[in-house]
């Protein structure tokens, strides 16, 4: 098996969420041996974003650090698991709402596409939209 970054580039739909790792220097991260869930929005879900958002985040590199790790929860939370909690903590420091519903799972607002894509050092679930957190979101 690939870790979370191979996992997620063979998966073909992380362009934009590779780069926006890459350019935040959260790709070693991802990489280590740790154990990490990734909220991973699609190339999608970064389109939707207002226009001018990503090419400003894409230039201040500390706030797109802080969105990029809202999306990663510590240890290993697969399908099962977000179907009983109601939040995780996240390597940016805030945590995330977790909701079940009528067999339909969200993160905050994101719709979680798919569950459970396994890599060597944790889990991937697809979400449709880009998380913010609070502090960054101005809430």
């Amino acid at each position: 098996m690939a870790d979370i970054v191979e996992t997620a580039a063979n998966t073909g739909n992380f362009n934009t969420l590779l780069k926006a790792a890459e350019t935040a220097q959260i790709i070693d991260t991802l990489k280590s041996s740790g154990t990490f869930t990734l909220f991973a929005p699609t190339d999608e879900a970064f389109a939707q974003l207002p226009e001018g958002t990503l090419d400003s985040l894409l230039q201040d590199i500390p706030k797109l650090k802080k969105i990029l790790m809202y999306h990663i929860a510590f240890g290993d939370v697969r399908s099962d698991d977000l179907e009983q909690i109601e939040e995780a903590g996240t390597l940016e420091g805030s945590v995330v709402a977790i909701d079940f519903h009528h067999g339909v799972i969200k993160v905050n607002d994101a719709n979680v596409l798919e569950t459970d894509i396994l890599a060597d050092n944790g889990v991937i679930h697809i979400i449709d939209a880009v998380l913010m957190p609070a502090m960054v979101a101005g809430k």
